[in-house]
């Protein structure tokens, strides 16, 4: 971490959407200038003004300007915390050049990237680096994909424990969920969209459940991409829109860990039909939809949630439950819970070597923990 670090963490895009939810949870949470040291930052000092009044933060909120195109105030501001935040997207468009001064300066940095491409593109290109300065690397840190990382994780947890071993196969299966689509989502899907209309070789990388893992493939994965009966569930399922990024980190989380699940692990996503269950996030739209700084009312996110099942089944066919249920809408509300307890956890977790992590495998049992006393979420063993 950052020896010199005036802050724990900076939220860098407070003024955004989520950002502006992240740092009214961690005022109402922890104050100013208490146990967690934060400031809130983005391109316009008069606009942090403006949110850190509207969200109720104290007049003393720290308040840093830095902007994307200005990498002299990017560069400030990395140098003044242990962590960075930053809800700043897509990333593949505002958030390179952060990750590479992250892990030249030694500074811990988390986002919310779905953005499989530019994620295999800052591994290749700054992982030594990381490792090199001591900076810890967080990618996917909110509903992609901590509550799938974690439910993989307890789920093999569960399985040591009652079946004595670690399972080489997991299912995750979506049971239901209701949640909202906010402008920085759709404005990163499309840039994902124009990136494999620019390069149609990225394609291949989008549809590999190994993107994330460079010099390990393992078996080949259930595709996932079309309506099935699974008996494990007792009920058909379909696609689930999150499965393209989260088994890719679920993957990468086993080959950080040592493959702790095996180099034979089968894993995937769908959602359990059920014509009685709330919607699930709309489609994402081409064109229109929800513009950046635009998502959920309060009331939506309140009245959001996800409950999401994991089956660990043994090569003997005997199987474990788990399931991870989170308290808020999926995308902003629940997210903004746990990418501020993730950054707490992490700047805590000094014993954690540099390099580009997921969630899970830096973090683990802490992470678990932390996030079911402050986050609200549950992990429960079903059978």
């Amino acid at each position: 971490m950052n020896p010199k670090a005036e802050f724990d963490i900076i939220v860098y895009g407070a003024t955004g959407f989520t950002g502006r939810l992240v740092a009214e949870y961690l005022a109402k949470q922890y104050g100013v200038g208490g146990d967690v040291k934060w400031a809130m930052a983005g391109r316009s000092a008069d606009k942090l003004a403006s949110v850190r009044d509207e969200i109720g933060a104290p007049k003393d909120t720290p308040l840093i300007v830095a902007d994307a195109s200005d990498p002299a105030s990017v560069k400030a501001m990395v140098s003044r915390a242990k962590a960075i935040l930053t809800t700043v997207g897509p990333y593949q468009l505002y958030g390179s050049d952060l990750v590479a001064e992250c892990a030249a300066q030694g500074t811990d940095y988390l986002d919310l990237s779905g953005e499989p491409n530019w994620m295999a593109e800052m591994i290749g290109k700054h992982e030594a680096a990381a490792k090199q300065s001591g900076a810890r690397i967080l990618f996917s840190c909110g509903f992609d994909s901590i509550p799938f990382e974690l439910g993989v994780y307890f789920a093999q947890k569960t399985a040591k424990e009652k079946l004595g071993a670690m399972v080489p196969r997991v299912k995750g299966r979506m049971r239901r969920m209701l949640g909202g689509l906010s402008g920085g989502t759709a404005a990163s899907g499309r840039a994902t969209m124009a990136a494999l209309q620019k390069d149609p070789s990225l394609f291949a990388l989008m549809i590999n459940p190994f993107a994330l893992t460079p010099g390990f493939t393992g078996p080949a994965q259930p595709p996932g991409n079309k309506q099935e009966h699974d008996p494990d569930v007792g009920a058909d399922v379909g696609p689930f829109m999150m499965a393209a990024i989260n088994t890719k980190n679920v993957h990468r989380s086993n080959l950080l860990q040592g493959h702790p699940y095996g180099t034979d692990f089968v894993y995937d996503e769908m959602s359990i039909i059920d014509p009685r269950a709330p919607a699930a996030f709309a489609d994402m739209p081409a064109e229109g939809g929800p513009q950046p700084g635009e998502g959920p009312s309060k009331e939506e996110r309140e009245a959001g949630f996800y409950d999401c099942l994991f089956i660990g089944i043994a090569p003997d066919g005997r199987k474990v439950q788990v399931s991870v249920y989170g308290d808020k809408d999926p995308g902003y509300g629940s997210t903004s819970k746990i990418i501020a307890e993730t950054a707490i956890t992490l700047v805590k977790a000094a014993d954690v070597a540099g390099g580009i992590w997921t969630p899970g495998a830096a973090l683990g049992d802490r992470l678990v923990t932390r996030l079911s006393d402050k986050a609200g979420l549950t992990f429960k063993v079903e059978s």
